[in-house]
């Protein structure tokens, strides 16, 4: 059983979750992820560690409360305790000095963004951190990624913070810096990377994003987080989830995406009050 330090939201149907797994946080690198349950009979979800506490023995998650499992885990409080936590999974991010890059992200992704600009930065990568939402109250750790970024570009597509737009702006950004960029890499839901994969093609920018697929068991096992990746079936919770964005077929991916769309729906609102 590991314990709830921490359970709070940080911005509307997002939260931020510090658990006790003193294992996990001190074998985790950028970019991996855990499958946890929020209840004994509950489903495997797959969440990337936005950060973690090696001497507090502590992770922390960042986590959008869309199905009954969010749903679950945001009803949580400091105290109790979580039957599963496993990880860490997956394949570290790439990390290593590239030169300038670029790092987006979006939703969830703001979160899971963090720990690979801090490592990036460490390593003496020149770090300009994007980071997109419909609107300034949607934001959240502007202030933790400033730490580890030589430049902060907050988007919204109200204008209401930063620069009014949203990824589509991606290549006036890059041309904005008057310096070449060397890598982008891009955390968030699938739209998001997708789009900045598509934007980031034409300028021949090598481009990473972190997959969010549908996943069970989280060790290649079970075969239903395949994607296509350069006309190659991959699985992304152990090929991945890093993969050039470049080469995804996210016709695929949306469409697998798409397949239990209702069955996750149905309890969500079923297991809400009133």
């Amino acid at each position: 059983m590991h314990r709830l330090l921490e359970n709070q939201m940080v911005a509307p149907n997002l939260h931020r979750m510090t658990i006790e797994a003193a294992d996990i946080s001190q074998s985790v690198q950028p970019g991996q992820f855990i499958i946890l349950r929020a209840e004994e009979d509950g489903e495997r979800i797959p969440l990337s560690v936005s950060d973690w506490d090696s001497e507090k023995g502590s992770i922390t998650v960042i986590y959008l409360n869309v199905g009954k499992t969010t749903q679950k885990l945001s009803s949580l409080t400091p105290g109790m305790s979580l039957p599963t936590v496993v990880g860490p999974l997956g394949n570290a991010m790439e990390i290593d000095h590239f030169g300038r890059v670029i790092c987006v992200g979006g939703c969830f992704g703001i979160g899971s963004i963090y720990p690979i600009a801090r490592a990036l930065k460490q390593l003496g990568n020149t770090v300009i951190t994007v980071i997109e939402a419909r609107s300034a109250f949607l934001l959240f750790w502007e202030d933790k990624l400033k730490s580890v970024s030589d430049k902060l570009i907050i988007l919204t597509r109200d204008g209401s913070a930063g620069l009014r737009g949203h990824i589509g702006n991606l290549p006036g950004i890059i041309f904005g810096l008057h310096s070449p960029v060397d890598r982008i890499i891009i955390n968030g839901c699938n739209y998001l990377m997708m789009r900045g994969s598509q934007e980031s093609q034409p300028l021949n920018i090598k481009t990473i994003v972190s997959l969010n697929t549908l996943m069970i068991d989280g060790t290649g096992m079970c075969g239903v987080c395949r994607v296509t990746v350069d006309s190659k079936t991959k699985f992304a919770c152990v090929d991945g989830p890093h993969f050039d964005g470049h080469l995804v077929d996210w016709a695929e991916l949306t469409q697998r995406r798409k397949a239990y769309l209702r069955e996750e729906t149905i309890p969500y609102h079923s297991s809400r009050p009133g």
